[in-house]
């Protein structure tokens, strides 16, 4: 009872202290609650952004492979194309050789033979000498008879003047102006004035082609006096009778401007463009709707979402603890060495120097 009594003695002061203590716990039960939640929540953010950056970084690795895979294979498409069209090229160099060989031969044998082409080029030397001779006494003849014509109209001219002139003929009492006493013998036109019958004023000039120059324009009866001149078509023009089209409408259809088809009037990069103006307009009007409710207690009622590969039966990446690539030699197919399927490098350097298309044509 001693010992009872001494128990309750010390726990007389322990109690009231054991209850202070539960009364401050519990009231700091909700801040650590807090500070916990907050812990945990910045741990997991990190472990997931680590794990994206493993995910991209992985990413990354397999469209390297997947497009080194598609550009070896158009680089090997290319090759297999530039090699094609080299042979084209020159076997189409060999065919246009042989084609200009066989043609050469051809024409000098049986379209331009020289003998008969030196034969033909003689008798036609011949006949530009017959010729020219021809034509040379032509041109004499030619100019014999214009310097005779001209003497001639030259002749009528001065016998018409000698007509006009009449009265200056002399006359026993008086001599005239061209026969003057101081010379020794009278002028030329003397004798035409005598020899010429005087001019009357009713005698009108006669119409030749070699006195046009002597015509007296004054004269109103002149066919030239007065100019003649075609006159216009009717207005009113009927249409001729048949299945004729109305001239209008003709000449609108002949220049009628140019009516593309849409395959024309399109570009041919269209669809490009189109595709690339879409991404555009999604790039600058994209927007997020979700409100960004950080650490706070907007999601102090939301559940917990455990992550799939930590609530599944395939368990988590041992992240950090293994190399990101593990590599099995029990798995491969091989342990040679991948070779290279295409044409070796040092074929292009042959472009341009042994046919001379093969550049252009690539």
């Amino acid at each position: 009872m001693a010992t009872l009594e001494r128990l309750r003695r010390e726990m007389s002061g322990q109690i009231p202290e054991y209850f202070q203590r539960c009364r401050a716990a519990e009231e700091k039960r909700l801040t650590e609650y807090n500070a916990a939640v907050v812990i945990q929540s910045w741990f997991r953010g990190c472990r997931v952004r680590a794990y994206l950056r493993y995910l991209n970084r992985m990413g990354t690795v397999i469209q390297k492979w997947w497009r080194g895979y598609l550009a070896r294979k158009y680089f090997r498409k290319k090759v297999k194309t530039a090699y094609f069209i080299m042979k084209m090229n020159f076997y189409n160099d060999m065919a246009v050789r042989i084609q200009k060989m066989w043609r050469g031969y051809y024409v000098r044998k049986f379209v331009h033979n020289y003998y008969a082409l030196k034969k033909y080029l003689e008798g036609v030397a011949f006949k530009n000498h017959l010729v020219r001779k021809e034509l040379e006494e032509y041109a004499s003849m030619s100019e014999m008879e214009k310097i005779k014509r001209d003497l001639e109209k030259e002749e009528r001219r001065k016998n018409h003047e000698a007509r006009k002139m009449h009265y200056l003929l002399s006359t026993e009492q008086v001599a005239g102006v061209f026969n003057s006493p101081y010379r020794q013998y009278p002028d030329e036109m003397e004798f035409r004035l005598q020899r010429a019958r005087p001019l009357s004023h009713r005698d009108l000039p006669r119409k030749s082609n070699d006195n046009e120059s002597f015509v007296d324009w004054s004269d109103c009866r002149h066919p030239f006096s007065f100019p003649t001149t075609s006159p216009l078509p009717p207005i009113n023009k009927k249409k001729p009778q048949g299945p004729f089209r109305d001239v209008g409408k003709v000449l609108q259809q002949r220049y009628r401007p140019l009516e593309p088809t849409l395959r024309v009037a399109t570009s041919f990069t269209s669809v490009e463009k189109a595709r690339e103006e879409i991404k555009r307009q999604e790039w600058a009007k994209g927007f997020q709707d979700d409100i960004f409710a950080p650490f706070a207690s907007f999601q102090k009622k939301k559940p917990y979402e455990p992550l799939i590969h930590t609530s599944t039966e395939y368990k988590r990446i041992p992240y950090g603890s293994q190399h990101f690539r593990d590599e099995d030699p029990n798995t491969w197919v091989t342990k040679k060495d991948f070779q290279a399927t295409f044409t070796s490098v040092p074929l292009f350097d042959k472009y341009g120097r042994m046919y001379s298309k093969a550049g252009q044509a690539v």
